[in-house]
């Protein structure tokens, strides 16, 4: 009798054991998928995408220095880009100015201002002239979050009798600002200039 009663109390025990180890076996598996669970939600919910050709693509981070020198020469191309393209519309010349201005300081305003005054702008309009501008290069001299820049390029003006085309070189230096709706790469040109601006063909049309 008393060893039957060993062997039951050794089985309760035994029992007893298997339980605790399956309880907490039970828990810790618990505990680590919802942990699983926070960490998946929280690199879900760290995640940027954006929005290209109306597709969202992911968006990955790194850091400003890894691509200063891309990130600086499509500025530049951008501004020479808006500054550059004209057509004979006044409200189009100054969209793409206004949208050009936010990104260099006021040595483009002040090109802009002196175009203005010689009627650059207004013979456009009135010979009814569409200008484009076609970037061949962009030299950059860099100096930690500063750098100098050379613009190469070649306008060309599209008249009704004849199609021009001038070389074009600039150059100003670059500064880095916060980014913004309007200057979505977050650098600023400065003490921006017209180095070389002539003719160097003229085709009938």
């Amino acid at each position: 009798m008393f060893k039957k009663m060993q062997n039951v109390d050794s089985a309760f025990r035994y029992i007893r054991m298997v339980s605790l180890m399956v309880i907490t076996g039970s828990i810790a598996l618990c505990l680590y998928t919802i942990y699983k669970s926070f960490e998946m939600a929280k690199a879900k919910n760290e995640k940027v995408y954006v929005l290209v050709n109306g597709k969202a693509l992911e968006a990955y981070g790194s850091e400003r220095k890894d691509n200063f020198a891309v990130e600086a020469k499509d500025h530049i191309k951008t501004f020479h880009t808006y500054f550059f393209t004209l057509s004979p519309d006044d409200k189009a010349i100054e969209a793409n100015m206004s949208k050009a201005l936010y990104l260099a300081d006021e040595s483009a305003k002040r090109q802009y201002d002196d175009l203005k005054e010689a009627n650059y702008y207004s013979n456009i309009i009135s010979s009814n002239v569409n200008q484009t501008i076609r970037i061949d290069s962009v030299t950059l001299d860099m100096n930690g979050n500063q750098a100098r820049f050379r613009c190469y390029a070649i306008q060309t003006l599209t008249r009704p009798t004849s199609i021009l085309s001038r070389s074009l070189e600039t150059a100003g230096d670059l500064r880095e600002i916060s980014r913004s709706d309007n200057n979505p790469h977050g650098f600023l040109i400065e003490r921006w200039k017209i180095l070389e601006n002539k003719d160097i063909s003229v085709v009938p049309r």
